[in-house]
């Protein structure tokens, strides 16, 4: 998906200095994005695509980019001085995401050769700052990357944001399919699905079981052997009851046909509506998401989809992402962990060794011993990501956490787990997530970084809230409130 994505770069300049610098000009941009490209730093190609000289060209190519399905985005800088004045129509245009790329040409400034001639083509400086007053008076969500261009540090932070920006592009068509409703009497599963499509894009609907039920009915016995199949090679199986696993291969069968029939990349169930189904499905939902698919559980469709949106952003990475909940706390002082895990739908793209089917009762739902991949997660830096509905606005919530290798071996724990210590430290990482509102279910991920996630939160202009090792609750309280404030005047 990554690849099928560019990024638009628009240089900003006028005619101000004549032909020759103009030029120039195209021709030094053309090449930055050309090499930029070939250093493999980038996720996505940069297209050189104009250099903007008059409003009427800076809004014909905003317009472009709008319209052109596969820009994740506009990338501009002002290689000269560029009158910003005659940005604002496009800039108020502008429907993708964007990054003010504030660098220059050269390195360094020539003692011997600078003279005005220099000075003139070369004040990047001068055109970047009057740019970006137009973006501050115009408040536009926007990234804004200094540093010179060659730098491997500059490249990744502008790559960083891309796969952000692609994580927004990718969130503005996400459909999500709810078998059956919400856990009854849940309050952080409910949430406006309306607000969620205005702001971020997604479709949220709802498919009774019973049509799910029908079209497992109709699976073949040959899908069913060649899924099983992939299963062997990729899992250990640790089972002799296969008519349990069987099952779990022709529910995940049926709930990829109905998925990919309606283009939806993430989905949700329940155990409080099972209607004709013989288990909850456990395995189908773990392989479902080792396939890119987000998932939520008691019809936590807010997870679900953010789930998908970060497996997008990280597509090519390995580190791992998965739907999340934290169960039980380990609070011998000194050595406190959170213990994540979920009756049985963790992903198995986090696990440390290869996972393990294995089939045992589930003790709630009511029916069938489910089949599902059991395994410990990897040890690494990681986040948990919430999203979570406040009334009238969304807030996003992360947290930095530092996963291990679980501290023991919990035999009689048939579930995927993932053991971890919360930023700034358990308990007061607790009470901040508390303070925050934020939701037993998460998206843990290996390979999206806590900025990543503010950009993406920037462009989908929602409000964004950061537990880190330096977060102390008294000051998150007071930002809290002041944000409460903020975003009730907007």
């Amino acid at each position: 998906m990554l690849k099928d994505y560019t990024f638009w770069f628009v240089v900003g300049s006028q005619f101000l200095y004549g032909p020759e610098v103009l030029q120039t000009v195209e021709k030094r941009a053309a090449q930055m994005a050309e090499q930029m490209n070939a250093t493999g730093n980038l996720p996505c190609r940069i297209v050189y695509k104009l250099t903007a000289k008059t409003p009427e060209e800076v809004t014909q190519i905003i317009k472009e980019a709008n319209r052109d399905d596969s820009c994740a985005g506009v990338i501009t800088w002002c290689h000269t001085f560029s009158p910003s004045k005659m940005w604002i129509n496009g800039l108020h245009l502008l429907q993708k995401p964007y990054c003010h790329f504030a660098t220059q040409y050269n390195r360094e400034i020539p003692n011997a050769e600078i003279d005005m001639d220099f000075m003139n083509l070369n004040q990047a400086a001068h055109g970047d700052r009057e740019h970006g007053f137009i973006g501050a008076r115009l408040r536009i969500p926007r990234k804004v990357i200094a540093g010179y261009w060659q730098d491997e540090t500059v490249q990744k932070r502008l790559g960083s944001w891309m796969r952000a920006a692609v994580g927004a592009m990718f969130s503005k068509t996400l459909k999500v399919m709810r078998f059956g409703d919400n856990m009854r009497q849940v309050a952080v599963t409910e949430g406006d699905k309306v607000e969620a499509q205005i702001k971020l894009g997604w479709q949220v609907n709802t498919w009774p079981v019973g049509e799910l039920i029908s079209v497992i009915e109709s699976v073949t016995q040959s899908e069913v052997d060649r899924l099983l199949e992939e299963y062997q090679q990729s899992y250990q199986m640790n089972t002799d009851n296969m008519d349990a696993v069987r099952y779990q291969a022709k529910a995940e069968i049926a709930m990829k046909k109905m998925l990919d029939e309606q283009g939806c990349k993430a989905f949700t169930n329940t155990f409080e509506d099972l209607y004709g189904m013989e288990q909850l499905p456990g395995l189908a939902s773990q392989h479902l998401m080792a396939q890119g698919y987000g998932y939520g559980g008691e019809g936590d469709w807010k997870v679900a989809a953010m789930t998908a949106v970060i497996k997008a952003m990280s597509e090519g990475q390995t580190g791992g992402t998965a739907f999340m909940e934290d169960y039980t706390y380990h609070l011998v002082p000194g050595n406190t962990y959170s213990l994540g895990a979920h009756m049985l739908e963790v992903c198995p793209s986090v696990a440390a060794q290869k996972p393990r089917i294995e089939v045992h009762p589930l003790g709630i739902g009511g029916k069938g011993d489910p089949a599902r991949l059991v395994f410990e997660g990897k040890a690494g830096n990681a986040i948990v990501v919430s999203l979570v509905d406040m009334g009238g606005r969304l807030r996003l919530i992360v947290q930095d956490i530092e996963c291990v290798k679980p501290i023991m071996k919990m035999p009689n724990l048939p579930v995927a787990r993932v053991m971890w210590k919360p930023m700034p430290d358990l308990t007061t990482g607790v009470e901040c997530w508390i303070l925050a509102g934020g939701a037993h279910h998460t998206v843990l991920t290996y390979d999206v970084t806590a900025q990543q996630m503010a950009d993406w939160a920037r462009i989908m202009e929602i409000e964004f809230v950061h537990i880190t090792k330096e977060t102390t609750p008294e000051k998150l309280e007071q930002d809290l409130m002041l944000a409460d404030l903020a975003w009730k005047l907007k």
